[in-house]
């Protein structure tokens, strides 16, 4: 199978706007940052996590907590055939309990991500709420999970496939679309 570009539809300026704008969504949705701490779902949530953090520093002026998720064996679409899943780090250095928790994704699809998400969060103890961010929900969801802020809805073919690309991890920062060519022999 090959991926073919079709549309670019954030650039990284794009993407600026969209961060600091959900960082005003979030301070205005909770009233500030009081018992405020941002998870950023491994891989590409983790940067924006700490873009959203490093926004809310210079809007209100207050560290919030940044933590890394790992969801891997929460996971309920894993494959039995695929071996063992790479486990990566989930470094949170503060409690959940009593928070309110902000799960940060780069792209929500059928959100079983989500959903392994807030079970890996709830394995930690107790928030007093989650609350979901997503940079790009492209639909097709298959739990009734809805995200709390979304950067931008982008509806898509289930053939299509949403490329976010970040600096941290891919060395640009650019959201794009791209379409599944199925060679056939």
């Amino acid at each position: 199978m090959e991926l073919k570009f079709k549309a670019k539809i954030m650039d990284e300026a794009a993407i600026d706007r969209t961060l600091i704008r959900i960082a005003h969504q979030i301070l205005e949705k909770n009233e500030g940052t009081e018992r405020l701490c941002l998870l950023g779902i491994r891989t590409r949530g983790v940067p924006l996590a700490q873009r959203l953090a490093a926004n809310i520093r210079r809007i209100d002026g207050v560290d919030v907590p940044v933590g890394e998720l790992d969801i891997t064996l929460y996971r309920d679409d894993l494959s039995p055939v695929s071996g063992d899943p790479v486990v990566s780090k989930t470094d949170i250095p503060f409690s959940v309990q009593g928070k309110t928790v902000v799960l940060v994704d780069d792209v929500i699809y059928t959100c079983r991500t989500a959903r392994a998400a807030l079970d890996a969060v709830m394995a930690l103890g107790r928030p007093e709420r989650v609350q979901l961010f997503a940079l790009i929900d492209r639909g097709h969801s298959e739990l009734p999970i809805k995200a709390t802020y979304v950067g931008k809805n982008i509806p898509t073919a289930k053939s299509e496939v949403v490329s976010v690309r970040l600096s941290e991890t891919d060395g640009e920062n650019s959201v794009c679309i791209l379409d599944r060519i199925e060679h056939r022999e």
